[in-house]
């Protein structure tokens, strides 16, 4: 690096914004360059955060030697491409998820991160939202006692959204599933099963090529007793969004409430039967974070509180000062980030093989070995630190 501070390019100015000034604030980083192909709004940004430099050619971000690493926020299907171009040139990479939408995708990806010794890091959300954090610490503490199952559900309806998304294929979107399952753990995924379930309307499945309303899948958790199971839906699904993660232990359980910004469930084992549920608040994990970015946990934060992602979501549980601060931090200090790039391909590829489960009626599919190396522990820096 140049200089004692991470410089950022950040490629992707949509939802990509929402990160700019949690970099500024943070004391260990700087955002050089931003990048968007539409120079308009290009500017606006630029204006708006005073950052001078500004590109609409990728290709002229990667060619810049002030350039550290790059943080990918584009369409799902430019993710694979302009992971491997970064790195090609030399730069680190935070790419939003998922990681690919293929299996020789992702597997480019670990390969190039092993060929050249940088960083890749796919910014999953949930792993660093308030809510995962909460339970993660009851589970190391003992709290919940032995894990006997885990689930998550991820319905969510994508009309209004870009055209694109009318190309995606629900399971092809599943980290947000997958990963509390297996990072709660800090597991890995050995083999799924998963059914389709429903069918979209005919323009949909002409556009993604899949007919399937509802993907619903189990994970076999590796090296574990433990499945998860998980579902998604992109369209034709009365729900309200719900990204929700329950946890049943021996001792405890946890339940995602059923309607947003209501209160979670937390279920004790051997009370009274009354006693059993009680609604719980969850609290803000910001005190694990740098002083200047702890309040970039908050909702009040957000300068864009009319884009979709926070409509449907509430702000992804306060993860996106976390997201940066293991993302700057793993650079630093010359670690591996959490998720690394073998955890990000095995928690993309947990979907891509579901659809393929899926389309064969259920048969089990083998997750590829290139996602089986070992799973660092997902969370120990940002659970243990102060």
């Amino acid at each position: 690096m140049t200089s004692n501070k991470v410089k950022m390019a950040m490629v992707g100015l949509g939802f990509g914004s929402e990160f700019i000034p949690i970099y500024q604030a943070h004391p260990d980083a700087e955002v050089v360059a931003i990048c968007r192909r539409d120079e308009k709004k290009l500017n606006e940004t630029g204006d708006q955060f005073d950052i001078s430099r500004r590109y609409t050619d990728y290709g002229d971000v990667l060619a810049d030697p002030d350039v550290d690493c790059v943080h990918i926020n584009s369409p799902i299907g430019d993710h694979a491409s302009m992971t491997l171009e970064a790195l090609d040139a030399g730069k680190h990479v935070m790419c939003t998820v998922p990681m690919a939408t293929t299996i020789e995708e992702c597997r480019q990806i670990v390969e190039k991160v092993e060929e050249t010794g940088l960083k890749y890091m796919m910014a999953e959300t949930v792993v660093y939202s308030r809510e995962f954090l909460f339970i993660k610490q009851m589970y190391e503490n003992g709290e919940l006692g032995k894990i006997q199952h885990i689930a998550a559900s991820h319905p969510q309806d994508m009309d209004g959204w870009p055209s694109y998304w009318e190309e995606m294929i629900p399971m092809h979107y599943a980290t947000h599933v997958v990963s509390p399952c297996l990072g709660l753990v800090d597991g890995l995924a050995e083999y799924v099963s998963c059914f389709g379930s429903g069918t979209v309307r005919d323009d949909i499945a002409k556009k993604s090529g899949n007919r399937f309303a509802v993907e619903a899948c189990h994970i076999k958790i590796r090296d574990t007793d433990l499945t998860a199971h998980v579902w998604r839906a992109l369209y034709d699904v009365a729900r309200q969004y719900r990204e929700s993660f329950d946890v049943y232990g021996t001792k405890k359980s946890f339940e995602w409430t059923l309607i947003e910004n209501q209160p979670h469930v937390l279920h004790t084992a051997k009370k009274p039967e009354p006693e059993i549920a009680q609604e719980v608040e969850v609290p803000d994990f910001a005190h694990l974070l740098p002083e200047p970015i702890q309040r970039f946990t908050l909702p009040k934060e957000i300068h864009d509180s009319e884009h979709l992602s926070f409509v449907q979501g509430g702000g992804h549980g306060g993860s996106h000062p976390h997201l940066v601060h293991e993302f700057v931090s793993a650079i630093r200090d010359g670690r591996d980030p959490r998720p690394n790039a073998t955890t990000s391909a095995n928690w993309t590829c947990v979907g891509i093989c579901a659809h393929e489960s899926a389309l064969k009626g259920g048969e089990i599919v083998r997750l590829p070995e290139f996602t089986l190396a070992p799973s660092e522990s997902s969370l120990e820096p940002a659970i243990s630190s102060s």
